[in-house]
């Protein structure tokens, strides 16, 4: 795959990640040689898994690494108690 087909199916990516229902705008996505390797912090892990259906689907023949933190932003359900 030549260099320009690849930056066109990871800008396709980076939109559809935007766009799409995961709505996910902070997945950083760099190339790390032949690999692409996706990092940032999402809400839940089936969003992840999504992310990473949605990458794989896009780039079938680049080999995706995923660095993604599942970090919960839900309210607290006790208030905090402070000493």
């Amino acid at each position: 795959m030549s260099t320009g087909e690849s930056e066109y199916r990871i800008a396709r990516l980076r939109d559809r990640l935007a766009r799409e229902e995961v709505a996910e705008l902070g997945v950083r996505i760099e190339v790390r040689g032949a690999v692409l390797l996706l990092t940032g912090t999402v809400p839940t892990a089936d969003r992840r898994d999504e992310i990473l259906r949605i990458a794989q689907e896009e780039l079938t023949d680049i080999p995706v690494r995923a660095d993604l933190q599942v970090v919960c932003a839900d309210p607290p359900d006790r208030p905090e108690e402070l000493l």
